[in-house]
Formats: structure tokens, sequence, C-alpha cells
């Protein structure tokens, strides 16, 4: 997928399109207008929206308080995991070597043959992969940005375009001649068609697709702000600790399970190929290259075997579960080869998979950047042309997803899949689609500005969830903080959840893989946390990590209820284990308020901890391999690693490193200067 993702970098950005708001033909340098283009109008009213009013979860209200010792059990599966002989680790997939000979840059333009000059693909592919962008990555932009307008100034036809980028990914090696031909098919009449209607330069576009590392380039088109009601802000009540013995819910919570119907055991898992562990992926060239029975840490995602047994195993291990949220990616990363009927089948089978495994329990799902086809392809309401509307999929979730949720929602969802739901009497769930604010989410370069109108329906629910004295949890898929959302659809999320600290009491995202978190913090006073974002790890093992799933205590129907999170697990099925003696356990990696000796889990108790884990390196260590969920593969973490990991728990609004990392990120520069400083002294004393 990454690699796709360069092909798309270097040949699909562009600065030649149409004013979006005028709707004024934008003329190419040969006199000839690209097309005349006006959005059409959205006349949607949020407040004639249904709302669900009526408590949807009938508890049973338990009294009871988390233990705090570990069961027999769970001794006996510890004590079985220490015991297993241990083998060598898998080795992880490298990047293949991407660099041109002088024949191979003879097929090019002396354009793009400088371009290749000016950065490494190589180190593109690790950005990208990474989500974190340097120069490098804006320079490829920029010269794809170059390179398509010159196609489109020369009068190339959209078949024409799109046979070029087949031919340069096959002759860069960017990927297999197939996958090659896929993401062309796939990806490029519809990038064609965006960029055809916009009236960006490349400075603008980069700074929009690869965020801060291309600069803060101020882009009208692209600047908006939403509305608040004319309330004043209520005084921010700092949450109480939480009080023993209360009531609590208990939440599962599951994300990116990227189930892969064609996973094969025994198939080549070190292929060429972003997705690996298929028959397509040939023979394994050596028994270390086989793929394993329950998975496997190369790129590979989750056979159906291992969704199977996690499922079971939650099914027994805790069979008193109030409910689910379910933060979407449910595809696998074959998006080369991917269909809406393909898609949408996969969605259908692990709907029925969770109705099954879980008769009587109520599902909250939000729907993930992997559902559409193409992936990341999220076109708004305005745009419904059959061939580009994305009405097949919300269509297909409102009638999937109403076997859990009332019917009001349904409205909210066939327009944008986003919904609002009342739990119990004062606390409500709003999930959200947080595809609005990906940046690989091409059709907003049409115009950003608030998709589906979705964030001022946010803030009506949360406006009226603060009159009637509710409690709120947002769902969604991808992180607020995350280089993948828009900066400017971050920075007004960021506002909303300040206006509305005392009302929402916690969110819930996936995305990433990795078990992690974010801070939000006062944006006039980034000293005061308010807010917390749990980013839930992911069932799939795609790549290098162990499957796993998260158990939340929530607190439940009291009187005093703050409806926080009291204190969460993280489950983990060791994949190496399982692979080797073909028995999976799945075991509690941790419980946070102890493992990392926490009062509670407020905003300011995770502030606290973020400094914790600046300061104290033997926190830090057990963090990072809780967060990679003890992947016995996961790489090492030198000084760089650490200030992109803490940086990222400090941020909740994206693209903003600065605001948020230059405490941190000395902190470490002063830590690793001393330690140094101390190793060199020591070694010349030695001398």
């Amino acid at each position: 997928m990454h690699r796709i993702l360069i092909l798309l970098l270097l040949t699909t950005t562009t600065s030649i399109l149409i004013n979006v708001s005028s709707g004024l033909p934008f003329i190419l340098g040969n006199g000839k207008a690209v097309i005349n283009w006006t959005q059409p109008k959205d006349d949607w009213k949020i407040e004639t929206a249904p709302r669900s009013i009526v408590p949807h979860l009938d508890t049973r209200n338990k009294n009871q308080t988390i233990a705090k010792e570990e069961s027999e059990e769970d001794n006996r599966i510890l004590e079985r995991l220490q015991q297993l002989k241990r083998n060598s680790s898998t080795g992880r997939m490298l990047w293949y070597d991407m660099s041109l000979s002088a024949q191979d840059a003879s097929h090019f333009p002396p354009f793009v043959d400088k371009a290749l000059r000016l950065f490494s693909l190589d180190q593109v592919a690790y950005e990208i992969k990474n989500s974190v962008m340097s120069k490098v990555s804006c320079q490829a932009c920029k010269a794809g940005a170059g390179l398509l307008k010159s196609f489109i100034q020369s009068g190339k036809s959209d078949q024409e375009i799109v046979k070029t980028i087949y031919n340069f990914c096959v002759h860069l090696q960017i990927e297999s001649p197939r996958v090659c031909e896929g993401v062309s098919r796939e990806f490029g009449l519809e990038v064609i068609f965006v960029l055809k209607r916009v009236n960006l330069g490349p400075d603008e576009i980069c700074s929009f697709v690869i965020g801060d590392a291309c600069g803060d380039v101020y882009n009208p088109y692209h600047e908006w702000e939403v509305s608040f009601p004319p309330v004043p802000k209520p005084a921010p009540v700092e949450p109480p600790l939480p009080k023993e013995g209360a009531p609590f819910f208990k939440v599962l919570h599951i994300s990116d399970t990227h189930y892969d119907p064609h996973y094969m055991e025994g198939s080549n898992a070190d292929c060429n190929e972003p997705l690996c562990c298929r028959l397509s992926s040939g023979r394994p060239t050596n028994p270390n290259s086989a793929a394993g029975k329950w998975g496997d840490y190369r790129k590979c995602d989750s056979p159906k075997r291992l969704i199977d047994n996690m499922l079971s195993h939650i099914s027994d291990t805790h069979n008193d579960i109030d409910y689910i949220i379910w933060t979407g990616d449910l595809p696998p990363h074959d998006i080369w080869n991917q269909t809406k009927e393909i898609n949408l089948q996969i969605i259908k089978d692990t709907v029925k998979q969770m109705s099954e495994k879980f008769p009587g329990v109520p599902i909250f799902p939000a729907l993930g950047n992997h559902e559409s086809s193409p992936v990341n392809s999220f076109p708004p309401p305005y745009v419904q042309q059959v061939d580009s509307s994305i009405s097949w999929l919300y269509d297909e979730l409102d009638n999937q997803w109403k076997r859990w949720l009332p019917a009001s929602v349904s409205q909210t969802i066939r327009r944008g899949a986003f919904y609002s739901v009342l739990v119990r009497p004062g606390f409500r769930i709003i999930s959200l689609n947080m595809n609005y604010c990906n940046n690989k989410n091409w059709w907003l370069l049409l115009n950003s500005t608030d998709p589906a109108t979705e964030l001022q329906w946010l803030i009506y629910e949360l406006q009226s969830a603060e009159f009637s004295n509710e409690k709120v949890h947002i769902i969604g898929h991808i992180p607020p903080g995350h280089s993948d959302c828009l900066k400017v659809w971050s920075r007004n999320f960021y506002r909303i959840i300040a206006r509305y600290e005392n009302t929402i009491t916690g969110q819930f995202y996936g995305h990433t893989h990795y078990d992690e978190f974010e801070v939000f913090y006062d944006p006039h006073d980034l000293g005061r946390a308010i807010n917390i974002g749990y980013i839930g790890p992911s069932v799939s093992p795609y790549y290098d990590l162990n499957p796993g799933y998260r158990i939340y205590y929530v607190d439940g129907d009291h009187d005093l209820s703050t409806r926080m999170v009291v204190d969460h697990e993280s489950w983990i099925m060791n994949l190496k284990e399982a692979n080797l003696y073909d028995y999976p356990i799945w075991y509690k990696l941790y419980t946070t308020r102890p493992a990392y000796n926490m009062k509670g889990l407020r905003p300011l108790d995770w502030d606290n901890f973020i400094n914790d884990i600046t300061n104290n390196q033997e926190l830090f260590d057990l963090y990072y391999k809780n967060y990679w969920k003890n992947s016995p593969v996961r790489p090492p973490c030198d000084a760089e690693c650490k200030k992109r990991i803490i940086c990222d728990s400090k941020s909740g609004r994206s693209h903003d490193r600065k605001h948020f990392c230059q405490d941190v990120e000395s902190k470490i520069d002063e830590r690793e200067s001393k330690s140094w400083k101390a190793w060199f002294y020591r070694g010349f004393t030695a001398s």
C-alpha cells in the first residue's frame, strides 16, 4: 500500500486546476480551459434530522469493583507462556532497492530524471509507511505535481495519463506489474477527475496532502471555521478520581480486523507486493518465508481462524460485556485488487460474525478508511454521479448497522456514515466518519469545508447534550491528532473538544494498529489537559505486531457518574508462539493503572504520565513494549523514535508539533546529550 501512495505522490498531484468557489475556468499555459465546475448546493438541515432520545442500552447495573489481583487462570497462562521455548524472531521485510541505473533512467524525460535525483524513493516509502513526513516526501509530492501538470498541459487524455501512471509504476519498480495495473485502474481516473476541478498550486496541494513537512502554506480554498451557538461555555469542572465500588460498564473495543479471506497458510509471506500470505504471493523461497497458520508478522492480514479464535475467546472470557465499540477497517490491504462488491461482502460477513458471537450485545460501529473502494475514497454528499457517489457504501452500512442501532440514526448514516445514540439516561455515544478529515481522500481537494456538514452537526449534538446534562463518548477511526488527518479539520475539531470539555468524557479511535493514546489541551493554555483519546490496538498483525483488543471499564449508572474510563486492559495473542506450538493463547498484557502506577485515567493523569515517560527511561521502555503489543520483532527505539512516540501522545491536533512537542524534545535531547557526555567521560577516564 505504501509504495502505491508513493506512485500517487509522483504522478497525481498537480497545480493546474479550477477555482471551486467561483466556478470560473482555469486557463492552462496553452490557453485551453480545463473545465468549468461549480460545487452543487447542499440544502441539508441539521435540525431536521431525527435524534435518539430513548435509552438504547438495557444494563444489569452491576455494583462490582475491578479486581486488583491476577486470577489463577491469568497466572496459569502467564506461567505457561514463560515456560514456552522461544525460537528466533521472524525477520521483517525490508524495502527493495529502487535505485535506477543509467539505462533505466533513460526511459524517462529529463524532468523526471532530475526529480528522481532530488529525493530517495526508499526514504519516501519509509516516511509514508510510518506517517512521519519530511521535506523528502514534500519534494516527491511537488515533483509529481509538476509531472502531471505537464501531462494535462500537453493535452493527454485521461486514459493516456492512466497508462503513463502504469508505465512509471512498472519502470520505477514501485510495484509488480499486476499491482501497478490495479492501482492505475482503481485510482487514476478518480484522481484525475478531482484534480481537474481545483485551482491549487503544488505548494498548496502538497501542504494539504503531506502536512507541516511541506510548510504551513496559506490556502484560501481550504481555510474555514465551524460556528458555535451563542451559549457561554460553562466553567471547566475538574473530574474527580474514580470512586471505588461504583458500578461500571465493561466495554470491548475491537479495531482494524483487516480480515483476509484469501489468506493461505504456507504461502509466501515475504513477497514483493503490499499484501502477502496468499496463493497469489507464490511459493516461499525457504521455510522461514512461509506464512504461519495463525497469521504472520510480515505484510499479512488476519486469517479467518485468527478472528474466529479471538471472538470465541472474548465470548468465553468476557461474557459480561455491556456493549462493544468497533472502530473500522474491515477489508484487507490488497487495495489494488478490490471492488465495491468484494468490500461489501466482507462487511456483511464480519457483521454477521459479530452478531452471532455476541447475540444481544449492543455494538456501536464506526467507519474505517479501508471500507471504500478505492481505499480512502469518500466523496461528500454533493457528489451524486452514479459512478462516483458513495451511497453504495452508506446505504449498505445503514442496512447492516440497523440490527444494533435505533431507527432514528438512519438519515445521518445514509448521508455521511455518522450518528448519535442515547445509550443510557445522561450518556450518549457519537460515531464520526473520520474519512472527512483524511488527507488521502482526494475528494476533499474539491472543497474540504466541513464535508457532509459533519462537524456542525456534531456541535448541534453536543450543545443538545449539554442542555440535557448528558455525557458523551466520541468514537471514530482515524485519530484527529494523527498526521493522516487534515490540519484544518483537526484544528476545528480541537476547538469543539475544548468548548465541550465538560460534556465529552472519552474518545476512542483505531487506525494506527498500535496501543496508544492522545491528550487534548486547552487551546488557550497548553499546560492544562482537558480530554483524552484512546487509540485501540489492531486485531490484524499487519505488520510486526501481535493481534490485540481492549477492555474498558467505564464509570456506570450512579448519581455522580463521570462516564469516564476508570481503567482499561489490553489483551494480546503471542503470534510467534501460536504458530510455533499451534496453540493460540490470549492473555492480558497489562492493566493501565497498576502497570503505570496511575491514580486515575483523567486527562491530568495522562498528562503526568507523559512527563513520567519523558523523564523515566524504564517506564518509557514498558510503554514502548505495550505500544508494540509485546511484539518480539519490534525495532529498537532511539531518541528520535522516543520523541516521535511521546509527541504523538501530546498531539490531539495534527500537524502542529511545534506547539506541543518542543518541551518534550528538548528534555529528551538534554538527556541524550548528558548520556553521551557521561559515556565519553567514562571512556576517557578509563583510557
